[in-house]
């Protein structure tokens, strides 16, 4: 059996603390989770560190949306690998894909460069290629530590008969890179995920919705995604953590 690992996105400091107390092994930190996340700012990064002390894997993701980023924001993603690098980031997550779905292999191979040794996660860019397996080829040849994924469907449950053949792919051809199953996973998901695919890597944010502390509520004003509210705040769970936890270390 491979590690057991839970690691918890968190967008936060305080959804940080919580995940470390419900027993994470690492972070994925983000800034924006509520639109997938993006690109953490510094000054989040280093009171993380400050607050915790598990590894921490920032996201870079300069913007929401599709994977295929033009000059400028390539740049960026360049200069922020460098930044979270020298910043002492323990893992960079990455993904940049071309026009026809397939990897980005130069810009991929840049941020790698940029990385300059740190272990690197392949982020959920993974599930939008059109052909995962040659993806994962591809991510291998890079030296891709670590790929996020649900098999190219919404949740890892349903993509779990395609993460079943991905996993075994990479332990026939002693691939170097390990699968972490993400989206839907939580403490009732993990048992039938591992039973169907054998991957023991897991990532979860564990969210739960925060009322806001606003006593005074302007209903004719919405500052951002109409379909959310503005006084809701996403935090993580430390029980949902917990028990995820608990069940990833009693897997066989």
């Amino acid at each position: 059996m491979g590690r057991k690992i839970l690691e918890v996105c968190v967008d936060s400091v305080d959804s940080a603390v919580c995940a470390a107390a419900g027993g994470a092994d690492r972070l994925e930190l983000c800034g924006d989770l509520v639109v997938g996340g993006v690109t953490p700012s510094m000054s989040l990064y280093e009171r993380v560190r400050e607050k915790v002390r598990i590894p921490v894997h920032v996201l870079l993701r300069p913007r929401f949306g599709d994977f295929l980023y033009g000059e400028e924001e390539f740049e960026i993603l360049r200069r922020q690998a460098r930044a979270y690098r020298q910043a002492g980031a323990d893992a960079l997550v990455i993904g940049c894909l071309n026009r026809d779905g397939k990897l980005h292999l130069e810009q991929m191979k840049t941020l790698m460069e940029e990385a300059a040794g740190l272990p690197v996660t392949l982020h959920r860019a993974f599930d939008m290629c059109a052909d995962l397996e040659e993806a994962l080829e591809d991510a291998q040849k890079l030296g891709v530590r670590t790929i996020l994924t649900s098999g190219g469907y919404a949740s890892a449950l349903e993509g779990a008969a395609v993460l079943r053949g991905l996993r075994e792919k990479t332990v026939a051809e002693d691939a170097g890179l390990e699968l972490m199953a993400g989206a839907g996973v939580n403490a009732k998901a993990i048992q039938a995920i591992h039973d169907q695919t054998g991957i023991t890597i897991f990532h979860m944010s564990g969210k739960k919705v925060v009322e806001s502390q606003m006593r005074y509520r302007n209903p004719k004003v919405n500052m951002g995604l109409p379909q959310l509210s503005e006084y809701e705040i996403w935090r993580t769970d430390t029980e949902a953590v917990r028990q995820a936890k608990e069940v990833i270390e009693g897997l066989r």
